[in-house]
Parts: C-alpha cells; structure tokens; sequence
C-alpha cells in the first residue's frame, strides 16, 4: 500500500527517506503531514527546544517469543516475559 518517497528537508535541504514503514506508522497515529525534516534535523530541534531532556536509556534482551535479542526501555525484572516488537504485536493481537 506504501512505497518509500523520498523528501527534502527544510532545515539542512538533504534528501532523506520516508519508508512505507513509517508512512505505516505515521497513518495509524492519524498524522496527515509528510515529515518536513530528516532525522538528524529533528533530533537537534529537539535538543534546541528541551536541552535538558535526558535520552532515554534501552536494555537488551532477549525475546521469550523468538530468541531474537531486542532493546526495551524498561530494565526487565525477571517475573514477566518479554518480547521484540513484532511477538509484542503478534500476543497483543491474539488477546483483542
């Protein structure tokens, strides 16, 4: 349904890449704009905004689902499962 486009940003003027992923994404939030700056860009506008802004910290780990190894950012405790993205979506969608 989604193919990549590529998009020029308004702050740097770099080409950059809006994957059918992330038009995925930016779809089921609702959004109805294109992105108008590249990651980086967004990144520092950001940081100008909010510099005390801490970045958030990920954990490795491995999925109970498939073995893969992941980030989350919550430091598993052990007394619960924990899953990748994808197993995550799969167990969510099984139980609606």
């Amino acid at each position: 349904m989604f193919e990549d486009k590529t998009l020029v940003c308004r702050d740097c003027g770099k080409e950059f890449v809006f994957t059918a992923s992330e038009q995925q994404f930016f779809a089921d939030k609702g959004f109805q704009n294109d992105p108008t700056r590249c990651h980086e860009c967004r990144v520092a506008r950001r940081n100008r905004e909010n510099p005390n802004r801490a970045e958030r910290q990920m954990y490795d780990v491995i999925c109970d689902g498939c073995g893969a190894t992941t980030q989350v950012p919550f430091q598993p405790k052990g007394d619960r499962p924990v899953y990748c993205r994808e197993c995550f979506e799969r167990n969510r969608n099984q139980q609606y």
